[in-house]
């Protein structure tokens, strides 16, 4: 049977999928747990990228290259679109890895830090440089870090105990014709002290383009302006996506939240520029209208652990989340709906369900996925428990 089912996958990957109406590959083969299997379906594409121990983060960088945060081998393995390596750097604590247009590496790990002659371990941002004496390479011998950003340090002289407890999660880079604002980036945050003058640890901080905290991100509503928005902050993404020339400007972004109690836990929040000043305010997208889609991004209680978020960066405007607890990828349309529009000549308006998943080593389930990347429409997850990266195509992007 898995020699069969290797060779039908093979036909895909050969001869692709014809248009909507006509001849068309048989996609019934496809096993997809907890939803039905579709015309319009992601469809794996193999082999899986294996060999890794524990991938928790994954990102294709402005170097159009893929990095790979692999927290069980505790390095950041980089890849080309084919999975070949192309080199590797240790980090210690490693969780989270990304690239800003600079083509520095940002990664999320932890360092030891020693205080009145006792060591203690905090959550750490590097910033590791690629070009050295063999040009531009990740490995050891040539990549360097540069910075660390150890907290709390970057804005107070001394730690409490809860600091030990605090976490960095994820960072999202910004794009922007400033000079100033280019390449700064924003960071989740979340630990257990709610300072009332700091700020809570629970947090999405600004950093500037020099590795210097700026401010914790308060979020306006029409109840009132809150330093205590964001409830366990994890996943984050700007719109500014590879590659370079089209990578979107500004300082909006989408935020994961996993507060168990929390109803809506993926939120847009947007920069509003006006004539009284830059403000951070939330976009709720609207659901239920079923003529138009079975679901949407802020039904309540939609995700459990929503660990990663991506944007497709490319005209389609698609969002892509991974939910840890539910082992399944939710793709949305730009506005929230759920599903993709089918082509104009099968006269179908409403949006089809492509989202799917369920627990298993299967080539469409996973095992507690992380975290989601796009590009070239190719959409990668790290699969952390089966220690893969998978890919995936949609079925009306096969020529």
């Amino acid at each position: 049977m898995k020699k069969l089912l290797l060779i039908l996958f093979a036909f895909i990957l050969i001869g692709g999928c014809r248009k909507y109406f006509g001849e068309k590959t048989d996609l019934s083969f496809i096993d997809v747990p907890q939803f039905t299997n579709r015309e319009i379906a992601y469809v794996p594409i193999l082999p899986a990228f294996s060999g890794f121990v524990k991938p928790v983060d994954i990102v294709v960088g402005f170097d159009q290259l893929i990095y790979v945060a692999d927290e069980g081998a505790q390095e950041i393995v980089q890849i080309d679109e084919t999975g070949r390596i192309l080199g590797s750097f240790p980090v210690p604590g490693l969780r989270a890895v990304t690239q800003d247009r600079r083509f520095d590496l940002l990664a999320i790990g932890t360092a030891d830090t020693v205080i009145a002659g006792s060591t203690f371990t905090f959550s750490c941002i590097y910033r590791i440089r690629m070009t050295g004496p063999q040009g531009y390479r990740l490995n050891p011998s040539n990549a360097q870090i540069i910075r660390k950003i150890v907290h709390p340090f970057y804005y107070k002289t001394t730690y409490s105990n809860s600091d030990l407890n605090v976490q960095f999660n994820r960072i999202g880079v910004i794009a922007s014709t400033n000079p100033a604002e280019n390449n700064s980036y924003f960071v989740t945050r979340t630990g257990p002290a709610k300072n009332p003058i700091l700020g809570p640890d629970d947090a999405v901080l600004l950093f500037n383009n020099n590795d210097q905290y700026v401010t914790p991100v308060t979020v306006s509503t029409s109840q009132g302006t809150f330093n205590d928005y964001f409830q366990k902050p994890f996943g984050i993404t700007t719109f500014a996506k590879p590659p370079q020339i089209t990578a979107r400007t500004g300082q909006s972004f989408m935020v994961t939240m996993l507060e168990p109690n929390a109803a809506i836990k993926v939120q847009y929040i947007e920069r509003i520029e006006s004539e009284f000043g830059a403000e951070y305010r939330p976009r709720f997208f609207p659901y239920g209208d079923t003529s138009k889609s079975d679901g949407g991004l802020h039904e309540p209680f939609k995700f459990q652990e929503p660990v990663g978020i991506t944007l497709s960066g490319d005209a389609s405007n698609f969002i892509f989340v991974v939910d840890r607890a539910k082992d399944s990828l939710y793709q949305f349309s730009g506005n929230g709906l759920e599903g993709v529009q089918p082509p104009a000549a099968t006269g179908i308006t409403k949006l089809q369900k492509a989202s799917f998943g369920g627990r298993g080593n299967d080539y469409t389930q996973f095992r507690s996925p992380m975290s989601v990347a796009f590009f070239k429409k190719i959409l990668y997850v790290a699969d952390s428990e089966n220690g893969r990266i998978l890919r995936f195509r949609l079925t009306l992007d096969f020529d």
